[in-house]
């Protein structure tokens, strides 16, 4: 996992503060971008710089590259900080070349560097800066941009046009507006500029992480004296749309479970390999429920909720009152942004829009994770988070493979899998969705189905 910051002028505060200046994290600024440039083969570089210290790094950068490869660097802004006029005597020095009109029609280079903007954009983008944008996203060639793309505000949102990077060097440490759903389609692989400082040293305690695919701890059997009962008993509430619990059943049957057994009103035709039941009991090591249920068990929600056994609850049951009943204990909710607006409604923590979800989603799962302090929340989306004890998990490896029918179901399952194997609830959350996402991102993207994906589980190493 790594460390994800909300803002990092507090980190390079303390390095001023142990005899680190600006000008030396900033040619460490530079120096990052510059590396990720001369790998490539690159001829011809050109670079948009910001009034302000952002532009700086930019300018920076610019007369490194003075003398490696063509460079031309637009001011469209001027240069107003400090250490952007600084930065720009030194390039006139080494008669680096400039432009100080807005470049709209940009002509051909292999790389175009956007430095406009960097962390702390907290307005709306002016029109000039939006057709300087448009330009460069309209030209081919390799486009990086420094710290953050330029359109993205601090909470990852637009305001306006958005620069979009095939890589983004974020300065000193990652920065949560990168994470955002928004941000998702412009930011391209994110890479960490080391400042002049390890890492370790740069920064302090953090409630957001990233989550990395060395996170992920598959449920392998290693123990050789053991029978089906060892790794759990699964039982799946098959509901209305019965499809969506078999399909949970077989997640959690593939994903390790000792035994999986549907839970159904009535007889129905299921997998042979998945065992029926009719009757909720404690037998069940973890159950799932939510997934495609209708209102078939509306008159069993009480005795489900008298259960001391480890719970994975899904779509439907968001949308009914009786959630409520499941929050004081240890459960995991996966709901997806419509839902999440439900369950914030219901547990009255507010009316919200699934926009205004989507632009405050690590602040609206932090908040339900300080009022419901046992619940591990699972809110989906492009960069699915994860919530517990006021602490936020990032996975950013899903696809849009995933944007079929049934893949939530699937996700479920997995999760209740983990449960019945004894994982604790964040942990079993934490696997299956690393798992999850990666097994989808085996084949093509448009041709993934519910049962491509399980499949796709026994692929792991």
């Amino acid at each position: 996992m790594i460390p994800v910051f909300n803002e990092v002028y507090s980190l390079d505060k303390a390095c001023y503060d142990k005899g680190l200046n600006e000008y030396i994290l900033m040619e460490n600024a530079a120096r990052a971008m510059y590396e990720e440039i001369i790998k490539r083969d690159i001829k011809s570089v050109c670079i948009i710089s910001g009034a302000g210290n952002n532009g700086a790094d930019g300018i920076a950068l610019a007369r490194m590259l003075l003398g490696i490869c063509e460079v031309h660097l637009f001011l469209p802004m001027g240069v107003k900080s400090q250490m952007a006029k600084y930065q720009f005597e030194v390039y006139k020095n080494y008669n680096g070349e400039y432009s100080e009109y807005t470049p709209t029609k940009i002509k051909a280079y292999d790389c175009y560097v956007d430095a406009i903007f960097g962390s702390g954009l907290k307005r709306d983008l002016d029109n000039k800066i939006n057709n300087i944008i448009k330009a460069l996203n309209k030209r081919d060639g390799f486009k990086l941009a420094c710290d953050i793309p330029t359109g993205l505000d601090e909470k990852g949102d637009f305001r306006g046009e958005v620069f979009k990077a095939d890589v983004t060097v974020t300065m000193g440490a990652m920065k949560l507006a990168l994470y955002s759903d928004f941000a998702k389609d412009y930011v391209g692989k994110v890479k960490i500029a080391n400042l002049g400082v390890s890492f370790k040293n740069y920064i302090k305690k953090s409630k957001y992480f990233l989550l990395q695919k060395n996170d992920l701890q598959l449920p392998k059997r290693k123990k050789l004296n053991s029978h089906k009962g060892t790794y759990g008993h699964l039982g799946v509430l098959v509901g209305e749309k019965e499809g969506a619990g078999v399909i949970s059943s077989l997640a959690g049957l593939n994903f390790g479970a000792g035994l999986v057994t549907c839970i159904t009103k009535e007889k129905i035709q299921i997998p042979y390999e998945l065992m029926h039941d009719y009757q909720i009991s404690d037998k069940f090591s973890a159950i799932a429920f939510g997934m495609g249920m209708g209102n078939f068990y509306d008159d069993e929600i009480n005795k489900l909720s008298k259960l001391d056994i480890p719970m994975v609850i899904d779509a439907d049951m968001f949308y009914k009152e009786e959630i409520k009943l499941f929050l004081d204990k240890k459960v995991v909710l996966t709901p997806h942004p419509k839902e999440f607006s439900s369950l914030l409604k219901i547990t009255g923590i507010g009316e919200y829009s699934i926009d205004e979800i989507q632009k405050n989603r690590f602040n609206l799962s932090l908040e339900f994770s300080k009022k419901y302090p046992k619940v591990v929340l699972l809110l989906k989306g492009a960069n699915t988070i994860i919530a517990y004890k006021n602490q936020i998990y990032i996975n950013t490896f899903g696809t849009p493979a995933l944007s079929k029918g049934g893949s939530g179901d699937v996700l479920a399952g997995m999760i209740g899998s983990l449960l019945a194997q004894h994982y604790h609830p964040l942990k079993a959350t934490i696997n299956a969705s690393i798992a999850h996402s990666l097994a989808g991102d085996i084949q093509p993207n448009y041709s993934l189905t519910p049962i491509k994906l399980i499949n796709n589980l026994s692929k792991f190493a």
